[in-house]
């Protein structure tokens, strides 16, 4: 018997990707440096980034990375990069979309990414180091603001699950908490303080874990921008976007589930799960539908955002105790 194969929902037309060959003929992926510790200061890491800084971003080098065609959309074109960096969420920097020129202050070197809370050992690490224990590749993900505006992005990274396993939590831990930098000099938004500083936003260890979770460090074949969450953001497609929290600085494992950014601010409207659901209306507008980003055009919007089959047994009955709890 002949096996058909069915393409998924989220799986992007041939005719709109790059062609693979674009990559094959660039730097593929550097490997793994030798396992062991990567703290800050790390004489490998040192070295690794000392080379590259020459080019401008020390990891500019590693761009752009191979895609895994696992991971590709349906019927949806990807976005003009034009639009994707220059139409931008980042109150650190305003609570308009057009904080990119202003995002531009942000220091991104040195950057270090802290683990703590329940695992293993405490650990400070120096990004350009991590970077390099990690297995880059480029996904193409839908990415569904609350806000009802969408984006389809070639984001470049590893699987969360790679960090969460480098992290080393304990049996106990249930959550992982994400943590974005706090520059006071750069960040003009930090001067709110009605806002609960520093935005920090959470998920299960199984969502974490999940395949679909990604840690974005570049996209459209580049290191992200700044706007964009560099140097290292979160991509969880079937959540909305103020779930994938930028310029991370810290995860923190708990076995208490925490209370995010927007939750805090407005609990009402903004939960700890914010799975996308056309069904579960904003307080204040409809969910049913979103506007393309790049043009006027509106869509009908996705259960799950298009990854129902991939994500939904994750939620299985707790529509039954939390319901819209789950999508908002």
């Amino acid at each position: 018997t002949m096996l058909t194969r069915v393409k998924q929902l989220w799986e992007l037309p041939e005719s709109a990707a790059t062609d693979e060959s674009v990559f094959l003929k660039r730097r593929q992926l550097c490997q793994a440096i030798a396992a062991g510790p990567i703290l800050l200061g790390s004489t490998a890491g040192g070295a690794a980034t000392a080379w590259a800084a020459a080019a401008g971003d020390p990891t500019a080098d590693l761009y752009p990375v191979k895609r895994n065609e696992r991971y590709t959309i349906a019927r949806r074109k990807l976005t003009e990069e034009k639009y994707a960096i220059t139409y931008n969420n980042f109150y650190e920097f305003g609570s308009h979309k057009r904080i990119a020129k202003a995002a531009q202050k942000l220091k991104i070197r040195p950057w270090t990414v802290t683990f703590d809370g329940l695992v293993e050992k405490q650990m400070a690490v120096d990004f350009d180091t991590l970077i390099r224990h990690m297995p880059l590749e480029e996904r193409l993900y839908r990415f569904r603001c609350v806000e009802a505006w969408s984006m389809a992005i070639p984001w470049s990274g590893f699987p969360m699950k790679a960090l969460v396993d480098f992290a080393k939590p304990l049996s106990g831990s249930k959550y992982v908490v994400m943590e974005t930098a706090q520059q006071k000099e750069n960040m003009p938004g930090l001067k709110q303080f009605w806002y609960p500083w520093p935005y920090t936003d959470g998920l299960t260890i199984e969502e974490a874990t999940h395949e679909l979770a990604f840690i974005a460090t570049g996209m459209y074949g580049k290191p992200i921008p700044r706007q964009n969450g560099a140097p290292l953001r979160l991509a969880v497609p079937w959540k909305y976007g103020f779930k994938n929290i930028k310029s991370l600085v810290r995860f923190t494992f708990t076995d208490k589930q925490p209370v995010g950014y927007w939750e805090k601010i407005q609990g009402k409207e903004y939960g700890f799960w914010a799975n996308v659901n056309p069904k579960v209306d904003h307080p204040r507008w409809t969910q049913s539908s979103e506007r393309l980003l790049g043009s006027e055009k509106r869509v009908p919007t996705l259960l799950y955002n298009g990854y129902a089959e991939e994500v939904a047994g994750l939620y299985a009955g707790m529509e039954k105790t939390l319901g819209k709890r789950l999508f908002m």
